[in-house]
């Protein structure tokens, strides 16, 4: 889907499922550090969880995942619902993504 960096952005729609994949240099293999579930619904996409994988936190790969994550959703013209706590407080840092969050239900 989308290259950030080293970071690759990877889209399975069957799985619900975006990937981050650090790119390898030439001596390594790719690997997967983490990931965003989702629930595609006709109009938005109820975004449920973003887990990054322990030895990857703190390299900003998640702010990396949802960024690319929001925009593709934008691109496709949907909404978003963010269940995730992570993707919540993205939203709140980020205005420019504010008009296509639709508030989560109580």
């Amino acid at each position: 889907m989308a290259d950030v960096g080293n970071l690759r952005i990877e889209h399975s729609p069957a799985q619900e499922r975006y990937e981050a994949i650090l790119v390898a240099d030439s001596s390594g293999e790719d690997e997967v550090v983490g990931y965003l579930d989702y629930v595609s619904e006709p109009y938005q996409v109820v975004v449920t969880h973003t887990v990054i994988r322990e030895q990857f936190s703190g390299h900003g790969y998640a702010g990396q995942l949802v960024r690319a994550v929001l925009e593709d959703i934008r691109g496709n013209g949907k909404q978003v619902v963010p269940v995730c706590s992570y993707v919540q407080r993205f939203i709140e840092r980020h205005p420019e993504f504010a008009d296509m969050a639709v508030p989560v239900p109580q």
